[in-house]
Parts: structure tokens; C-alpha cells; sequence
């Protein structure tokens, strides 16, 4: 627990100077100001933040397939490590130009260099992770996000030689895409209906194929990509049971939402790279397919699928609060508003929006985190409150019959023990999910992944 307490501190820390990057990339005022910083705002927030989480949730979740499973931690640890060095050798550049390796190395290539290294290793132990598994059961989910981790190594080679973002970014794009509709295919199968996994993976093999046609033949490649990513998308949204929740109550009509905002925002830049191409690295257009698919797929997915992940990784609750509600809808009027800023070449707007999604990004971590602490708070009251009155009960008791109410107490009373040890992975999430909720004390109902959330959820 400590160790991922630790990584999930440097993850947040992460977060937070990728958020001043994003400032400084639009010609905002941000606390931090450094060479070379704004630069670095998207391989902290994709390697630095989102790539140390994927590999922490899946180290997690190995433990539950391999015995002595310790090395997992290398990928969230070798992530950490990445974003740690980008971060030391922009702002103190000396650092990092001092050690003997790199004095034959230009100074302002050093911290790329150094992070490309910990992120490419952090790439291999994820996929050597769902290799593992792999072995341990196939799942066609597995050999989904097995892809998206092979795109991000590749990607991440490709910054360490040289090319830009603008170049690669569809390499990053497929690391979290995939790695989203991989763990979605697999809590949503039964909903999804028979051949879903088979036809979700072989969308997801044309989408990688397509990866290195964009940069041999962009004209090609980005049509082709697009087209990928909108069939594949769009399997999933119209087999989705989040159609159906949308219509429900509490926490399950919040992820529908959450689920069905990131779909629409994932298949406008699969649009975009149909009926335009490759979009300029400087341009609206490229920022549209960026951000939409980072902050309107991505985190929109983030918040959804957060109370079944973060529980798993903490081994703390994470109660559904109406707040959520506003973290997310801020977030998506911040980049509805740079969109239409882009289009209208209003830069004053265009900035305005990007400092609302810098501010409820800011609004998401502190929420969740609140939540995690005094949610669980709360639990544990309930949790004392029901060990008191079984006692009382115990005394009231006599003969077998003491004796069957202290076995089916002691069950109950053991859920939140076992259903803390049990991390989410693949081939069993559905099941963790249904432990991890029995443990909150709520009348939580996983139906494919989803929670419903009623008494002290609502």
C-alpha cells in the first residue's frame, strides 16, 4: 500500500505540471515557468500521469494471476521515474547535464532522452504484464489493450529519435483509446452480445495497422485511422448498455453520461482525420483532435470507470456525490468552448476554454480525492456501527442458533477484507467489481459493469 500511495502521489504531481504546461502552451500566466516546459505537456499527462496509472492498476491486478508478482511494479514505478526526469532536467537542466552518459549530448535534448528511456521500459513491462495474463487466460480484451501498450512503446521510441507529436500523436491516441475500450469490451461483454470481442479486436488490429501508415503515407494513413477509430467506436457506444442507464438514477446515469459524452468526443476526431487528414501541427484542427480525444474520450472515461478502478488501487471506497456531476460538466463546457473558440479563430475564447478544463481537471483530482478519504471514513463508521449491534446480537443469541448467526456475521463482516485484497483485472473484473461494492455497504447492483448506486449513494 505504501508503494502505490507513493506512485499515486507522483502521478498527482505529475498532473499538476502537465496542467502548467498546458498553461504555458496557450500563452497563459502559470505558477511554474521553465524553458522547454510547455513542450512537455503531452508526455506528462500521457506517460507521465495517465501511463503510470494504467500500469499501476495493472500491477495490481497481476497479483491476482501470478504469485510473487512483485516485478509489475516496474511499469508504474519505470512511468513515475520517466515523468521525474522530463520534469528535473527542464527546470534544473544542469542536473541532468552532469551525469557522465549524457555529456556528449546537447543540453536541451537530455531530459527527453532520459524520459523516453523510463518510459519505453515502463512500456515493456506493461506488455510483457498483459503477456502474463495473456498466458494465464486469453482474453480477446487483453489482446486488445496488449496492442495499445506494443503502440505506446513505439510511440515512445519514436519521440526518443527525434520525431514531433504532431507526428506520433496517433501512437499515443492508441495507447489510451485501446487500452479504454479494451477494459470497456471486457466489463461490458455479456451486454455487448455474442462476437463482440472478435469484432472489437480485429477493429482494434486494422486501427494499429494504420499507425505507421500515417507516417509513411499521411494521405492514407489518417483516413484509414480515422475510419478505424470511428467503427470501432462506434461498436461499442450502440451495443453499450450506457443507452439504456442513461435513463436511470444516481451514480448509473452519471457513468452512462460520462460513457457516452467520450464516444461522441472520440468519433468527431475520428471525423476530423476522415474528411481532413493529417490536421497541421499548429492548427485548430489538430488541437480539436488532441483534446477531444485526450480530455473529451479519455477523461470523460476516467471519471466513469473511476469508483470501480480506484477502489481496487487503494483498497479505500469511492462513493458516487452529485458533485461529480459538475466536475464533468465543466469539463466539457471548457472544451466545447475551445472548439468553437478554434473554429471562430477566437484566441481570447480559445484560452478561456482551456482554462476551464485546467480548472476542472484541477476540481476532478481534489474531488475524487475527498471522496476516497472521507467516503471511506464514512464506510468504516457504518462498517463500526454494524459490529456493535452483531455483538448485541450474539449476546441475545443461544444455542446452534448463536452459533449460525456468528458464522453468517463473521461472512459478512469478512467481505471488505477480501474484497480489498482483490485487485480488477480482465478476466474477472466483473467479479471484483461485485466484491468491491458488496464491501461500501450500499445497494450498489453491477449490471455489465455499471453501478447502480441507491440508498446512501443517492
Amino acid at each position: 500500500m505504501p508503494w502505490r500511495l507513493a506512485l499515486l502521489i507522483c502521478a498527482g504531481v505529475t498532473l499538476l505540471t502537465g496542467l502548467d504546461a498546458a498553461m504555458l502552451r496557450v500563452g497563459l500566466a502559470a505558477p511554474v515557468a521553465g524553458v522547454g516546459l510547455a513542450d512537455a505537456h503531452g508526455p506528462l499527462m500521457i506517460y507521465g500521469f495517465l501511463g503510470t496509472v494504467i500500469a499501476l492498476e495493472r500491477a495490481v491486478a497481476l497479483r491476482s494471476v501470478v504469485r510473487h508478482s512483485w516485478w509489475g511494479y516496474i511499469a508504474p514505478v519505470a512511468g513515475a521515474l520517466g515523468a521525474v526526469l522530463l520534469i528535473v532536467g527542464i527546470l534544473l537542466p544542469g542536473a541532468t547535464q552532469s551525469m557522465p552518459l549524457l555529456a556528449s549530448i546537447s543540453l536541451a535534448d537530455s531530459p527527453r532522452i532520459l524520459a523516453s528511456a523510463a518510459w519505453c521500459a515502463a512500456m515493456i513491462a506493461l506488455t510483457t504484464m498483459y503477456a502474463v495474463m495473456l498466458r494465464a487466460q486469453f482474453a480477446p480484451a487483453l489482446v486488445v489493450q496488449l496492442l495499445a501498450s506494443l503502440a505506446g512503446l513505439c510511440g515512445m521510441a519514436l519521440w526518443a529519435r527525434g520525431l514531433t507529436i504532431a507526428q506520433i500523436f496517433p501512437w499515443w491516441m492508441a495507447l489510451l483509446v485501446m487500452t479504454i475500450c479494451g477494459e470497456r469490451l471486457d466489463l461490458a461483454r455479456l451486454s455487448l452480445g455474442a462476437g463482440a470481442e472478435r469484432r472489437i479486436l480485429a477493429e482494434s488490429t486494422v486501427l494499429f495497422i494504420a499507425l505507421p501508415v500515417t507516417l509513411l503515407s499521411p494521405t492514407i494513413g489518417y483516413p484509414l485511422l480515422g475510419a478505424a477509430l470511428l467503427v470501432m467506436i462506434g461498436d461499442l457506444a450502440t451495443h453499450d448498455i450506457a443507452r439504456h442507464t442513461i435513463c436511470s438514477k444516481g451514480a448509473t446515469r452519471f457513468m452512462a453520461a460520462c460513457m457516452l459524452a467520450g464516444y461522441a468526443w472520440a468519433s468527431a476526431a475520428a471525423v476530423a482525420w476522415i474528411l481532413v487528414g493529417a490536421p497541421g501541427a499548429n492548427g485548430y484542427l489538430y488541437d480539436l483532435c488532441v483534446h477531444a480525444i485526450t480530455i473529451g474520450f479519455v477523461l470523460s472515461m476516467v471519471i466513469a470507470h473511476a469508483p470501480i478502478i480506484m477502489p481496487a488501487i487503494v483498497h479505500r471506497p469511492l462513493p458516487y456525490h452529485p458533485a461529480l456531476w459538475a466536475v464533468w460538466g465543466l469539463l466539457q463546457a471548457g472544451l466545447l468552448i475551445r472548439i468553437i473558440a478554434g473554429f471562430r479563430q477566437s484566441v481570447t475564447a480559445w484560452r478561456f476554454g482551456d482554462m476551464l478544463d485546467v480548472v476542472a481537471v484541477l476540481a476532478m483530482m481534489v474531488t475524487l480525492v475527498t471522496l476516497v478519504v472521507f467516503g471511506g471514513r464514512k464506510r468504516g463508521n457504518v462498517a463500526a456501527q454494524r459490529l456493535r449491534s452483531t455483538d448485541a446480537g450474539r449476546f441475545r443469541s443461544v444455542g446452534t442458533g448463536n452459533k449460525r448467526a456468528d458464522d453468517t456475521d463473521g461472512k459478512d463482516l469478512n467481505i471488505t477484507a477480501n474484497a480489498n485484497d482483490m485487485p480488477l483485472h480482465m478476466s474477472s473484473a466483473k467479479q471484483a467489481h461485485d466484491a468491491d461494492t458488496k464491501s461500501y455497504s450500499t445497494d450498489m447492483k453491477a449490471n455489465d459493469g455499471f453501478v447502480q448506486t441507491q440508498g446512501t449513494a443517492e
